[in-house]
């Protein structure tokens, strides 16, 4: 086949790699001439996607992959053309259809007859059906159903483990008309490889849900879902913290009952995915809650690790404090949504010298995201963790030189590696 993979990001470059690695032709594009010119060049545009390199430097030279900046030199006679290009949204997240709305019509200005289109990216519910399908018919002139097919297949899968992600879980599929549907589960067999699971109740694999609705339901629905068991577990470590009750110990002994899944409690909740989705899930339905009350809880968690911090330390003013992680996750470089900019703006609102330290990224890049690097080794009064960077399992106070009060956000520690420091951890005194 011939697939157009639209904007080669942090997951539609490897969906590109990996569609080519199934022998098929792949051209990849993007808006940005940089990206273009590395893919082309067999090099990763972005560092950290596990095996992303090695299929580059073998399917670009030998022809199966390439990128482009140019529609016209993509779309035309594709076969199949998926679109992964990134839904913006505001700080309530609420969504900004922009770059959207101008990669479907330029798609929609060079789309020809027999092709499959698919978009990957998490969208509120209706929005391929009410909103896709009469743009791209109106810039193409083409009619969905007769002259091409239009589907809804979110992506499931992790930055840093994509390949992996992409063999494990089922590919789920929602078409327009079932004719639609059947060329994407055709398409996707062809360019996936799946992982058995004998603990699914039907086989592994491409998974038709019958409407696009019901797809996008379903990728909203399991983000939203984490979202909510997060928020239930940041009130049941906020309640434990306050009665002398170790939440951790609670958490492990209601989940060895099978039908008990509660999620670990933490600072934050970041990244493009949990603390976006549930608010798209609440632009279709904002009756919704118990979504809004779960997502207000996540979000007050870094003022509530900051008043711990102040709980056990007394007067913030004029300490200086170091955020440890300005990344949302531990070992991913990336600040979406992160809990270090409330962190941030909770501290500095007490009065507090505010610096922030990350082993990911360097005191240009912090400086950047408007922080005041941290060097570990430099005096300071005292120290939150918001992300769980495997490097701070290892910290002691030697690292952290004068550090009088620790609040573990992310439970990365332990109170007998903090002899005479004030340790907190969320959920439990």
């Amino acid at each position: 086949m011939k697939i157009a993979v639209i904007a080669l990001g942090k997951i539609g470059l490897p969906l590109a790699v990996q569609f080519a690695s199934k022998g098929h032709d792949v051209v990849g594009v993007d808006v940005n001439p940089r990206t273009v010119e590395l893919v082309n060049s067999g090099v990763e545009p972005f560092p950290g996607e596990a095996h992303l390199q090695e299929r580059l430097s073998e399917l670009v030279p030998a022809g199966r992959l390439r990128a482009t900046t140019d529609y016209a030199d993509a779309v035309p006679g594709a076969d199949a053309v998926v679109l992964v290009v990134p839904l913006f949204v505001d700080d309530e997240a609420r969504p900004d259809f922009g770059w959207m709305d101008a990669a479907t019509r330029s798609l929609g200005e060079h789309l020809t007859a027999g092709t499959l289109v698919a978009y990957e990216t998490t969208l509120p519910v209706g929005t391929t059906r009410g909103r896709w399908k009469p743009m791209l018919e109106e810039t193409s002139g083409l009619v969905e159903g007769r002259d091409f097919h239009l589907v809804f297949s979110p992506e499931r899968v992790l930055t840093g483990r994509v390949f992996a992600d992409l063999r494990k879980y089922p590919k789920l599929v929602g078409g327009l008309t079932d004719e639609g549907a059947r060329r994407a589960v055709e398409f996707y067999e062809a360019v996936l490889d799946f992982d058995e699971r004998p603990d699914l109740a039907r086989p592994n694999g491409v998974w038709d849900l019958g409407s696009a609705e019901a797809s996008e339901l379903a990728k909203l629905a399991e983000t939203t879902y984490r979202d909510v068991n997060i928020g239930l577990a940041n009130q049941f470590a906020r309640f434990a913290g306050e009665h002398g009750i170790d939440v951790y110990q609670v958490i492990e002994a209601s989940n060895s009952q099978p039908y008990s899944h509660i999620h670990q409690p933490g600072i934050a909740v970041g990244g493009h995915c949990i603390p976006v989705y549930p608010r798209l899930y609440l632009w279709n339905d904002p009756a919704a809650s118990v979504v809004r009350v779960a997502r207000e809880a996540n979000a007050a968690m870094p003022e509530y690790a900051v008043a711990l911090l102040e709980g056990v330390h007394g007067d913030l003013s004029g300490e200086k404090v170091v955020v440890l992680g300005a990344a949302y996750r531990g070992g991913v470089k990336e600040t979406a949504f992160s809990g270090v900019f409330d962190t941030v703006r909770a501290l500095s609102a007490r009065g507090a010298e505010v610096v922030v330290h990350d082993p990911l990224y360097d005191d240009a890049e912090l400086g950047a995201l408007g922080f005041a690097p941290y060097h570990l080794g430099e005096p300071v009064d005292a120290a939150v963790v918001q992300a769980d960077h495997a490097e701070y399992r290892e910290l002691a106070p030697a690292d952290l030189p004068g550090v009088r009060s620790f609040v573990d956000g992310r439970r990365v520690s332990s109170a007998d590696r903090w002899p005479g420091v004030g340790y907190r951890v969320i959920g439990k005194s």
